[in-house]
């Protein structure tokens, strides 16, 4: 190349590292503007909207341990219990979107209290995050009784006496499994509500009510012990650790086969970029071994789903259940 070919290709070379070194210094800036540059870089709260002791509570602090030791922040459980998980859910609602108050969510709360109540839309007034997982609906009865299988026990649900049944809450998975039951064989039951699965458990135990419709996690650590009876369960098929137990759908009631999933929600309008980083996150933790070992000790299982997908399992959950919650819940 000749001396003055030389000289006029050096604006051009000029210009283009000027335009590279632009371009740099834009991504870098742009990358530093991003709301989840630098987040989290305060305590992150987690509210269970149920009492401690259930499938929700044993989820929602088994994620937060697992995201206070790689975010290096703390991420605190709040129990904020009552109206079967609305009142936890609405005070997450308001929190500002920031990514620094999150709710576990679920079908309970963000399904079929919802479908029932109105109290907020599960749809528009939350940042739908990560799934966690979850186990099925048991029915679990008091060891003390005599009913031994779901014939027994449908027999007993006939007569005047009738059962009283114990549940999570008012509006919860375990609710809607037994009002279901109740209207397919016109069964007298009896609901009693609780605030959470803890407390419902520790009633069943005492014998203060007989019969339980809760996760099948709940009820598990008194099952081999034989303080409690598992009659049926809500899985589509039978489970490895209890292959004695039926399903409702063998058993006719295919209605009634679901997952009491749970996952992690946020107020509306949280920045894509924190949804992404806590959905990676999560999905990434619910892989790691020792989380899978104490989910599968629990009965329960793991989705992996990104935020986008998550949404539409929500909205064909809402068309799944809504109707059946409307027909069977209202008044009850």
């Amino acid at each position: 190349m000749s001396y003055y070919a030389r000289l006029r290709s050096r604006p051009l070379q000029a210009i283009v590292l000027a335009v590279a070194g632009f371009l740099c210094i834009s991504q870098f800036a742009l990358a530093q503007s991003s709301p989840a540059a630098d987040w989290p870089n305060k305590p992150v709260r987690i509210v269970v909207p149920y009492a401690p002791g259930g499938s929700s509570d044993t989820l929602g602090r088994a994620i937060s341990k697992y995201l206070t030791e790689v975010w290096r922040q703390p991420v605190v459980v709040e129990n904020k219990a009552g109206a079967g998980g609305l009142i936890g859910s609405q005070l997450v609602a308001k929190a500002p979107p920031d990514g620094y108050t999150l709710v576990v969510s679920g079908i309970g709360s963000h399904v079929i209290a919802p479908a029932v109540s109105n109290a907020f839309d599960p749809l528009k007034d939350f940042t739908h995050i990560a799934i966690l997982g979850g186990p099925p609906i048991a029915l679990a009865v008091n060891s003390a009784q005599p009913w031994r299988n779901v014939v027994d026990f449908v027999a007993a649900a006939k007569t005047d006496a009738g059962i009283n049944y114990a549940t999570p809450g008012q509006g919860t998975h375990g609710h809607l499994t037994a009002e279901l039951f109740r209207a397919a064989l016109k069964l007298n039951l009896t609901h009693i509500s609780y605030k959470g699965a803890g407390p419902a458990v520790t009633d069943l135990l005492a014998n203060q009510v007989s019969t339980g419709f809760m996760t099948l996690s709940s009820a598990n650590a008194h099952v081999p012990s034989g303080r409690l009876r598992l009659l049926a369960v809500t899985a589509p098929r039978r489970l490895p650790e209890y292959p004695d137990v039926p399903t409702f759908e063998e058993l006719g009631y295919p209605l009634m086969t679901g997952t009491t999933w749970f996952a992690l929600s946020g107020p509306p309008g949280m920045p894509a970029a924190i949804v992404e980083k806590i959905n990676v996150e999560v999905r990434r933790g619910l892989q790691t071994s020792a989380l899978k070992a104490q989910l599968a000790s629990e009965s329960m299982v793991t989705a992996d789903y990104t935020p986008e997908e998550f949404r539409r399992y929500i909205v064909s959950e809402l068309e799944r259940w809504g109707a059946p919650a409307r027909a069977v819940l209202a008044g009850r």
